[in-house]
């Protein structure tokens, strides 16, 4: 795709606003999603990018509250989330130093902000105004607010709050409606009634219509089923299908010729099958989070190097070749970290052959 792929609309590196529209415009008129992958340190980040890279796929990557502090250091206090904010904000300064170096149009994101952590979004929207005034743009490409435990109203009402603040930055909001199960980043939504698993159509007009007389730029993960982590087959009952009675619904109400007038984000991604990523791409998913496959898949390497190499890792002097062989080379940091990376860039490759955004660029 190299004469008409997403480098000849966009710019490689961190793009924001209009870049942002159209990479999601291109991705839903072509029939493909990103996969946005939850990073928790600069390693993390790096496999991301080096995977999209390599397959020639824009990339998204985003930063949980959770990841944020962790990012930052553990040891940092985050009573007030100022260990959170302090992480996200250093994590989407990083991505921005290194991104354009991996030549792929990458958008920078901030994960589930519920309620709660109201204090970890200022932060960060402080941030973006800050960076704003100095480089006319803002410091991340979006941020996803996830108010689907409040009632509809009060979900919609907040969102469009900062939507305002947010628009004259043309930095992107994704907001989520309808519950999306299972446990993640410590929320654990496991035991909720199945009834909030799923969005309805009247839902969606909501907030398109009310969000659109602000700005374009918003995304909306709603519910078909969808559960964080990865679940014995069976016990998830996904309905993707259900995304293309939400376009209908809106493309009647708006009169479009655009049978996906909206961007629908997939939540819960890890485990799903393929057959159901397909069918959700098909109706307007533009993104897709994936976390546990990619913890998983970081692990792998590591726990394989370790198996591999165990007379090696056992102590500093001493090993199968020798009493007094040296294992340096096998305990260095950069080595076995570099094995957890490979695995997990394995594993982002698939999730961008999936979604069918491999060679896009």
């Amino acid at each position: 795709m190299s004469a008409q792929g997403l480098l000849s609309l966009v710019p490689a590196g961190v793009i924001t606003g209009d870049n942002v529209r159209k990479v999601f415009n291109y991705a839903r008129d072509h029939g493909f999603a990103i996969p946005a992958v939850n990073c928790t340190s600069t390693s993390t980040v790096n496999a991301a990018l080096e995977a999209a890279r390599d397959a020639k796929s824009p990339v998204i990557i985003q930063f949980s509250n959770g990841g944020s502090a962790y990012f930052a250091g553990k040891g940092l206090p985050n009573k007030n989330q100022e260990a959170s904010i302090l992480g996200a904000v250093a994590g989407a300064h990083y991505v921005r130093s290194v991104a354009k170096a991996y030549g792929i149009p990458v958008i920078t994101h901030s994960d589930h902000c519920a309620h709660k952590l109201l204090p970890w979004f200022d932060g960060m929207l402080e941030a973006d105004e800050e960076y704003f005034k100095q480089h006319g743009e803002p410091l991340f490409s979006s941020h996803m607010l996830d108010l689907s435990e409040e009632p509809k109203e009060e979900n919609i009402a907040t969102c469009l709050k900062y939507l305002k603040r947010m628009a004259p930055m043309k930095l992107l909001l994704e907001m989520e409606i309808g519950i999306t199960g299972g446990e993640e980043d410590g929320v654990n939504n496991e035991g909720v009634d199945n009834a909030a698993l799923y969005t309805q159509p009247e839902d969606i007009w909501d907030i398109y219509r009310q969000f659109s007389e602000i700005t374009d730029l918003f995304t909306i993960a709603a519910a078909f089923g969808n559960v964080h982590g990865v679940y014995k087959p069976g016990n998830v009952h996904l309905h993707p299908e259900l995304l293309g009675k939400h376009q209908a619904h809106v493309q009647e109400k708006i009169s479009s010729k655009n049978n996906k007038p909206v961007w629908f984000v997939f939540h819960g991604g890890s485990g799903s099958t393929a057959e159901e990523i397909k069918t959700a791409v098909s109706h307007g998913v533009v993104k897709m989070n994936i976390d546990t496959d990619t913890q998983w898949a970081y692990w792998i390497g590591l726990r394989d190097f370790y198996e591999s190499k165990k007379g090696y890792l056992q102590t500093q002097i001493g090993n199968p070749e020798g009493a007094d062989k040296p294992n340096k080379k096998y305990y260095d940091p950069r080595v076995f970290i570099r094995e957890a990376e490979k695995t997990m860039i394995a594993r982002v490759k698939q999730a961008f052959n999936e979604l069918g955004s491999t060679n896009t660029l």
